[in-house]
């Protein structure tokens, strides 16, 4: 049975942002909350984890999972970005956005879009979010909980804990959140190119 955390949404308690750092480092899956919905996240390079949440969401592997991560200090080390693109990208994050870039040798290739070699980068703007990724120092390996037979991100934790509490580690509460899909921008030719149009704005990408 997971563990179930009520996270305070503005000042999230260090003490379990700890304890659900410790269940990932230790091979966990979690749920937990973004911009844009509650999501599942886990090791990078935790291969049965990620096993785990394509079971829970009944996906292929070979899925393409984004990169969670803090801010843009960590972007060069698994994204091939250009000045240019990363300008752009420091005035638009953090946001519900995700932006997909030619993934660089340190990303495990089944987390790559298989054909095109590319991952898919988030900077959220949700502070649990954030201070957990904060806590680990690294970036989440994260898809959208997007449960079988649905369409949209889950937002209530209190159903998401009826269903899941036997399959992932942890769920952390952080309030009962809207659908709001991402924003996609596909980055990783050079050119922008929207790929699904959500709640980030994309004007600054016409």
């Amino acid at each position: 049975m997971s563990q179930f955390f009520y996270v305070h949404e503005v000042n999230p308690q260090t003490r379990l942002i700890s304890q659900a750092v410790s269940i990932l480092k230790s091979g966990g899956v979690i749920v937990y909350p973004t911009d844009s919905g509650y999501a599942l996240g886990c090791m990078i390079g935790d291969k049965d984890a990620m096993s785990r949440i394509a079971r829970i969401r009944q996906i292929d592997n070979d899925h393409n999972f984004s990169l969670m991560c803090r801010d843009l200090s960590e972007l060069s080390t698994y994204a091939r970005v250009d000045n240019q693109a990363f300008r752009i990208l420091k005035n638009n994050t953090p946001g519900c956005y995700t932006f997909i870039f030619k993934a660089t040798k340190e990303v495990p290739r089944r987390l790559q879009n298989e054909k095109k070699r590319t991952i898919g980068i988030r900077v959220p703007n949700n502070v649990i979010a954030l201070a957990l990724l904060e806590a680990l120092g690294e970036p989440l390996m994260s898809t959208s909980l997007i449960l079988p037979g649905n369409d949209f991100t889950e937002s209530d934790p209190e159903h998401i804990r009826d269903i899941l509490e036997h399959q992932v580690d942890a769920i952390l509460h952080g309030g009962y959140l809207g659908e709001k899909p991402t924003t996609v921008i596909d980055m990783s030719e050079g050119e922008m190119v929207i790929v699904r149009e959500g709640s980030g704005d994309i004007s600054p990408f016409l």
